[in-house]
C-alpha cells in the first residue's frame, strides 16, 4: 500500500512539472533539481556574459561605458538569439552583438511534452559590475509581453523591409531629412559632410537609421494592403547573391494661389527600384511622369524664360526638372528620368555612373556645386582615407537655349570636371579645396581632365582662353561644440590682381557664404536652426561664350539666384515622432537686366560678360533691382518610412518689388496654399 503511495505521490509529481515551464539548461546546471533551474540558468548566462565582455574589453583595450538594454532568445534548438538591443554606443553594440554570437548551444526550455523558445529581458549599466545587474524572463507582465511582440514583430520587419541600409546606395537628399544624419556627422569625430548624396554605408557608421524608421512600423496591419501602405515596398525580392525592390509612388498636390488661376496641382507618378548585385555593384533607377499647374509666378518664369535661355524646341523650362511641353491649355508636361550604377571595391573607394544630381556644401545654398538645375549625367568618383575625403565629378551638361555647333537641331553639350578635396585638420576644424573647369561640346572632355589629381587651372590656361573656363573654390566648418557648426565657402570665378583695390572692377568676379547650424537647439531634441548668408558679385559664373559659363540646362550649377545678389535666410525644423514642421524665410537684393536688351548688369549667367554696363563702378545688385521677401511654411505627416512618403500641407508669402517690370519675372505678391501626398525622393526650389 505505501508504495501505491509513494508511486502515485510521483507520477503526480512528474505529470505536474511535465506540464510546467522549464528553463533552458546549460551543462552545469543539469545536476540541478527542476525548482533550481531558474537560478542556475540566471547565473550561468550572468557568468558567461560576464566572462566574455571582459575577455573583448581587454583585446578592445577600452572601458565601455552607458547603458544597453538587450532582449534575447533561447531557441527551440537551445540556440541564444539577440532579438533586440538599444544602446547609443556603436563600440559597444558590435561587442554585445559578438558576445550573444559566442554562447554555447544549451537545452532549449520544455513546455507541454515539447521545447519551446524562451525570451529574456536583460539591461546592464556599465562600466560592468559582475552582480550589480539582473534579468527576467520577457513574460514576467503582461505590459512586458505586449512590449516585446511589438519589438520582436518590428525587428522581424525591419529585417524584411530595409534591405538597402546595409547597401552602398544614395540616401535620397532633402535638406529636411538630413538634418539627423548631418547631426551624427557632426558630433563624431574624422567625419566629411559636405559632398551629397550621402550612402547607406557611409551612414550606418554613425546613426541608427534603422532603429529610426521602426519607431513607425505599424507591425499589427495584418492585410497586403495595409503593410504596402504602411510598412513595405510595394514589391521585394531577395535572393543570395541580389536583391531589389521597386515603388511605385507619387506626388499629387491641390492647391490655390491667389491669381486668376483656378487652382494649382502637380501629378507625378514615381516608379522607382533600388537593389545590389553581390557585394560591390549596387543600382537605382527613378522615371516621373508628370503634369502641372504652379503658382503664377513660377508659371511666368516656366513660360516666359528670358530671351537667352528660353530653351529650344520646347514650350518652356520647369526649374530643376527640365523642358516642358504644353498639356491641355495652362498647364505643363514635364517628363524626369534620373538612374545610377555604383561600383563599391572596398570600403575606401567608391565609383558612381548616371544621370541626376550631386550637391557639395553645408549649408542650404551652394555657390561650389548645388542640385537646382536639371538631373544631369555625370560619372563621380570618392576616396574617404585617413584624414581625407576626396571626390572627383565628371559632369555631361545640356544647354537647350544653345543649338550645337554639329546640328542646328540639336541642344548644345558642354563638359564640367569638378574636384573636391575635404580635409579634417583638426578634430574641430575641417577646409575644403575646390576647382572645376567647363568646356564646350563638339570634340568630347579633353582626356587631360579625367586625371583625378591635375590642377585643371593650369590645365586649362595651357588649352587656350577661348578653350574652357575654370574657378576655384574654398570650403570651411568649425565645430563649436556638438550641437553647432559654423560653416563657409567662397567661390572665386575670376580677381584682377593688378586693380586690387578696386573691388568695383568687374573682374572682381567671386560669392561666398557664411552659416550657422544649430542642431538641438536649445536642448529641445529634434529642434534645428539654421541661418545662412549668400553674397555673390556681378558677372560672377559668367563667361564671354555663354556656353562656357557655369551652369547647366539654362540654370545655375551654383547658387539658384545666379549672380548680383545678396540673401539671408533662416529656417527652423522640429519633427516629434511621425509629424514634422518647417518655416523658412528668405530676404534678399538682386539685380536683373532690363526688358529687350541687350546690356548686362551682371545677374543673368547666361548673358556674356562682354556686354556688361561698365568696367567699373559695379555693386551688388546693379541694374533693374529686385527686392525679394519668402516666408514659407511646411507641416508633414510620415506615411511609410520604407519610401519617404508623407501627407504635407504648405503655405507660402512672396513678396517681390522689382524697378523695371519683366516679362519673366512676378512682381507684386503671390500667396500660395497646397496640400498634397508625395515621397521626398529631391529638393524642390521654389524661392527665388
Amino acid at each position: 500500500m505505501i508504495r501505491s503511495y509513494v508511486f502515485l505521490i510521483l507520477l503526480f509529481s512528474s505529470t505536474f512539472y511535465a506540464q510546467e515551464e522549464r528553463y533552458p539548461i546549460f551543462d552545469a546546471c543539469k545536476d540541478s533539481d527542476i525548482l533550481s533551474l531558474k537560478k542556475c540558468f540566471y547565473s550561468s548566462t550572468r557568468k558567461h556574459f560576464v566572462t566574455a565582455f571582459k575577455k573583448r574589453s581587454i583585446v578592445e583595450n577600452k572601458i565601455f561605458k552607458g547603458t544597453a538594454n538587450i532582449i534575447f532568445a533561447v531557441t527551440s534548438e537551445g540556440e541564444f538569439k539577440l532579438v533586440y538591443l538599444e544602446t547609443t554606443h556603436k563600440e559597444l553594440r558590435e561587442v554585445i552583438k559578438i558576445i550573444f554570437k559566442g554562447f554555447p548551444k544549451i537545452t532549449p526550455a520544455w513546455y507541454h511534452d515539447h521545447s519551446i523558445e524562451m525570451k529574456f529581458e536583460f539591461p546592464v549599466e556599465f562600466p560592468l559590475i559582475e552582480n550589480s545587474f539582473s534579468f527576467e524572463t520577457s513574460h514576467s507582465n503582461k505590459i512586458n509581453q505586449e512590449i516585446l511582440s511589438d519589438i520582436v514583430e518590428k525587428e522581424r520587419l525591419s529585417e524584411a523591409i530595409y534591405l538597402e541600409h546595409n547597401s552602398k546606395l544614395n540616401i535620397p537628399f532633402t535638406h529636411k531629412n538630413y538634418v539627423a544624419y548631418e547631426h551624427a556627422l557632426h558630433k563624431a569625430t574624422g567625419t566629411h559632410s559636405a559632398s551629397k548624396p550621402y550612402t547607406f554605408q557611409q551612414i550606418k557608421n554613425y546613426f541608427d537609421i534603422a532603429k529610426e524608421k521602426k519607431r513607425f512600423f505599424k507591425p499589427h496591419k495584418k492585410t497586403w494592403l495595409g503593410n504596402k501602405v504602411w510598412n513595405e515596398h510595394l514589391l521585394q525580392v531577395k535572393k543570395e547573391e541580389y536583391w531589389f525592390t521597386v515603388d511605385f509612388l507619387f506626388d499629387v498636390q491641390l492647391g490655390k494661389d491667389n491669381s486668376a488661376l483656378p487652382y494649382t496641382f502637380n501629378n507625378s507618378r514615381i516608379l522607382t527600384i533600388n537593389g545590389e548585385i553581390g557585394s560591390h555593384f549596387s543600382f537605382s533607377t527613378t522615371y516621373y511622369e508628370s503634369q502641372g499647374r504652379f503658382a503664377e509666378y513660377v508659371n511666368r518664369f516656366i513660360t516666359n524664360t528670358a530671351s537667352n535661355v528660353r530653351p529650344k524646341n520646347s514650350q518652356g523650362l520647369l526649374p530643376g526638372r527640365g523642358k516642358t511641353k504644353a498639356h491641355k491649355t495652362d498647364s505643363h508636361d514635364y517628363p524626369v528620368a534620373e538612374a545610377y550604377i555604383a561600383y563599391t571595391p572596398n570600403r575606401y573607394m567608391k565609383f558612381q555612373f548616371g544621370n541626376g544630381k550631386n550637391f557639395i556644401g553645408d549649408g542650404y545654398r551652394s555657390f561650389i556645386l548645388s542640385d537646382v538645375s536639371a538631373p544631369t549625367t555625370y560619372l563621380k568618383a570618392q576616396l574617404d582615407i585617413w584624414k581625407i575625403q576626396y571626390t572627383n565629378i565628371w559632369m555631361w551638361n545640356t544647354e537647350p537655349s544653345i543649338s550645337s555647333i554639329l546640328d542646328s537641331n540639336q541642344h548644345a553639350r558642354k563638359y564640367v570636371a569638378a574636384h573636391y578635396l575635404s580635409i579634417n585638420l583638426t578634430k574641430k576644424l575641417n577646409i575644403g579645396f575646390f576647382e572645376t573647369t567647363i568646356s564646350r561640346g563638339g570634340n568630347g572632355l579633353d582626356a587631360g581632365f579625367y586625371n583625378p589629381f591635375i590642377f585643371y587651372r593650369s590645365l586649362e590656361f595651357n588649352r587656350g582662353e577661348d578653350a574652357g573656363n575654370a574657378l576655384l573654390g574654398l570650403t570651411g566648418k568649425y565645430k563649436l561644440n556638438d550641437d553647432i557648426s559654423l560653416y563657409s565657402q567662397l567661390m572665386v570665378d575670376e580677381f584682377s590682381i593688378g586693380n586690387f583695390k578696386d573691388l568695383s572692377d568687374w573682374r572682381h568676379k567671386y560669392a561666398y557664404q557664411l552659416g550657422v547650424k544649430y542642431f538641438d537647439a536649445f536642448a529641445v531634441e529634434n529642434l534645428f536652426l539654421q541661418v545662412e548668408y549668400n553674397h555673390a558679385r556681378p558677372h560672377t559664373f559668367t563667361h564671354k561664350s555663354p556656353i562656357l559659363n557655369y551652369g547647366n540646362y539654362s540654370q545655375p550649377l551654383g547658387h539658384l539666384w545666379g549672380a548680383n545678389f545678396r540673401e539671408a535666410i533662416a529656417i527652423a525644423r522640429y519633427r516629434s515622432g511621425r509629424w514634422s514642421a518647417s518655416t523658412k524665410v528668405v530676404l534678399g537684393e538682386k539685380g536683373f537686366d532690363l526688358q529687350d536688351q541687350l546690356i548686362s548688369y551682371g545677374g543673368d549667367i547666361y548673358q556674356s560678360y562682354e556686354d556688361r554696363s561698365s568696367d567699373l563702378g559695379n555693386k551688388i545688385a546693379q541694374g533693374n533691382t529686385a527686392q525679394i521677401f519668402i516666408a514659407d511654411l511646411q507641416t508633414n505627416y510620415l506615411i511609410n518610412s520604407a519610401n519617404n512618403t508623407n501627407l504635407f500641407m504648405n503655405v507660402s508669402y512672396r513678396k517681390a518689388d522689382i524697378e523695371e517690370s519683366l516679362t519673366n519675372f512676378y512682381s507684386g505678391t503671390n500667396i500660395w496654399f497646397s496640400v498634397g501626398l508625395r515621397s521626398d525622393l529631391f529638393n524642390w526650389y521654389f524661392d527665388f
